[in-house]
């Protein structure tokens, strides 16, 4: 088993762990209706990049 000979210091710590920080989500406006939705997703109209996906019947069910 691997035992560490010198103490890592909270800089380098700190230095290895600067990449691990969480994103915000990318958006994206829907060119139909000019909503802002997460990439790749539908938007809660219920279209997907110009086109719609959803019925209306639907949409009106999620809500």
């Amino acid at each position: 088993m691997a035992v560490q000979q010198r103490k890592k210091s909270k800089s380098r710590r700190n230095m290895r762990r600067s990449h691990d920080s969480l994103d915000l989500p990318t958006l994206s406006i829907e060119p139909e209706t000019g909503e802002l939705h997460r990439r790749h997703h539908v938007s809660n109209d219920g279209f997907y990049r110009g086109r719609r996906v959803l019925p209306e019947a639907a949409r009106e069910d999620e809500t």
